[in-house]
């Protein structure tokens, strides 16, 4: 049954044109995806299909109940996730017949985003959603709206299928663009060799008569003539050529850092058996992992686990934390601490690059920051904009390790792409915490993972590890279960094999017991796991 249909919509934000669709249809069963830039107007078309703001022109006929999730979700006490969580469920229980959500995951952790997940694809209704996070777009969604440019453009599928549709298009947009250019270079080419024809063709020969030189200046207006009314045919059509843009590219950036002195293996830093509580609680014990040259790491795990904690610790140094000779740290905070709100964007830049403007410019311009953009007073920006720019700051610093807390907050999808493609090419090494399931599996080559008070550490990717770990959507680790605890000592005995193997290792005797508890444990659980009981 359709539900909301709008037709000849138009709205404005004063003098500028926001966005504008002819048909907009939403019927049960469908769940739409809104992307776009910040500031693109997905917000706005929202309220206005919600009837909550009217459109500049146009109308929208709605058909059912509906139910809103607002952007700022303000519910009484208890943290973000929480709040959010409650609104949610608030909406839900109703069973509106259309479901408008505005950033439904803020604040969500990812057991709580894969439960919000499938309660969605349990709805009957008719779903629209904005949100930045992929990976949900990717489960819950039908179809994609894209407002780019103020046009609103519908693709079918989910987030991948839309990518891989964008893809097709910029491909073909390159495609038409350099036949154009070799079309309009043919045609110059060839109005260029008529015009020097036709200047050759007016030169006499030598030792002519009068009467042949009067019948050759004839033959050569003529001849002459014809060339100009070609090179005129030529020029009309090189006219009437249709323009293709050239497509934009991102502009490629090669960065370099201060590598320290090499040490065995490379290991960059060591962390070996910390904990920290809360007040009474205890957040985690016996957390030990190490990191090498150039790996990037995503520390994951639920709301309220201690995964700021943890950073904090590690920069702080101290027992338990060994950082080797010439390892640099930069800290993302959430807070942004790093950023001079007084000063221009490039200013804060330059305060510690490395490297001169142009390079730092193609940075800015790689995170979507750029022209005058770039001498914008800082406390002027957005959200995301500001993250942006401490995240260049960080990247063309001279630091060789980067600890991210968060820096995926208040970033559009496009942003966050660009972020993923300047890490990949970033030569040093990456720790960093982030809920955005994507991003954790486009930049993570290794995984840690607070839970139930201990760090659990997988050496490969985020796909790898939810397949490892043989786990459905916010299912809890198995920990009666003989797979599952093959799996964690697994873990285990490769975080104490790495520990053994650095030179004047502390607690050699400790470490190496028990390496040889967990080979017998091993063969214990493998026979178990073989035998299809425990």
């Amino acid at each position: 049954m359709s539900r909301i249909e709008g037709n000849g919509l138009q709205h404005g934000i004063g003098h500028r044109a926001l966005l504008r669709a002819e048909r907009l249809r939403m019927e049960d069963g469908d769940r739409i995806g809104i992307v776009g830039r910040n500031g693109a107007g997905k917000t706005t078309l929202l309220r206005i299909l919600a009837g909550e703001l009217e459109p500049d022109a146009g109308h929208v006929t709605r058909r059912g109940t509906i139910g809103v999730i607002p952007q700022f979700k303000e519910d009484g006490a208890g943290s973000g996730g929480e709040m959010t969580s409650r609104v949610v469920e608030a909406v839900l229980v109703a069973e509106p017949d259309v479901l408008f959500a505005d950033e439904p995951t803020t604040h969500l952790d990812q057991e709580r985003t894969e439960r919000l997940e499938e309660r969605l694809l349990g709805f009957r209704g008719a779903l629209a959603v904005i949100s930045h996070d992929r990976f949900f777009l990717d489960r819950v969604c039908t179809q994609i709206w894209e407002i780019d440019a103020g046009e609103v453009r519908i693709y079918p599928g989910g987030y991948s299928d839309y990518e891989r549709q964008k893809g097709l298009e910029r491909r073909q947009h390159r495609e038409k663009y350099e036949a154009y250019v070799e079309k309009r270079g043919a045609l110059e080419r060839a109005i260029r060799l008529k015009e020097q024809k036709a200047a050759g063709s007016m030169k006499p020969p030598s030792r002519l008569g009068s009467s042949e030189a009067r019948m050759g200046k004839d033959y050569r207006r003529s001849t002459q003539a014809g060339i100009h009314q070609a090179k005129k045919a030529l020029e009309t059509r090189l006219t009437k050529l249709e323009k293709v843009d050239k497509p934009v590219e991102p502009p490629a950036v090669k960065l370099t850092v201060p590598v320290p002195p090499a040490a065995k293996n490379r290991v960059l830093l060591e962390v070996q058996d910390l904990e920290a509580a809360a007040g009474e609680r205890l957040l985690w014990s016996r957390v030990s992992f190490r990191l090498r040259f150039g790996e990037k790491a995503a520390l994951l795990g639920p709301n309220g686990c201690g995964k700021t904690t943890l950073l904090r610790r590690i920069l702080g140094g101290g027992g338990g934390v060994r950082l080797a000779p010439g390892v640099k740290p930069g800290y993302f905070s959430q807070t942004l601490e790093v950023l001079d709100l007084e000063r221009s964007v490039l200013d804060n830049v330059r305060e510690t690059s490395l490297y001169d403007d142009g390079l730092a410019r193609l940075v800015l311009a790689r995170l979507l920051l750029r022209g005058d953009e770039v001498y914008k007073r800082t406390g002027d920006l957005s959200g995301g904009e500001r993250v942006k720019t401490a995240l260049a700051k960080l990247v063309l610093s001279d630091a060789n390790l980067l600890v991210l807390d968060e820096p995926t907050n208040y970033l559009d999808t496009l942003s966050l792409e660009a972020l993923e493609s300047l890490l990949e090419g970033y030569p040093g090494t990456v720790l960093y915490v982030s809920h955005d399931r994507r991003f954790v599996e486009r930049t993570a080559g290794r995984i840690l993972e607070l839970r139930d008070g201990r760090l659990f550490s997988f050496d490969g990717g985020y796909a790898a590890y939810r397949e490892e770990r043989g786990r459905g959507p916010a299912a809890p680790p198995a920990e009666n279960d003989a797979a599952g605890e093959l799996l964690q000592v697994e873990l285990r005995l490769a975080e104490v094999l790495g520990r053994l193997s650095l030179p004047g290792a502390a607690e050699m005797e400790k470490l190496d017991a028990e390496f040889r508890e967990l080979v017998k444990r091993r063969r214990e659980l493998q026979g178990a796991v073989n035998n299809g009981s425990m």
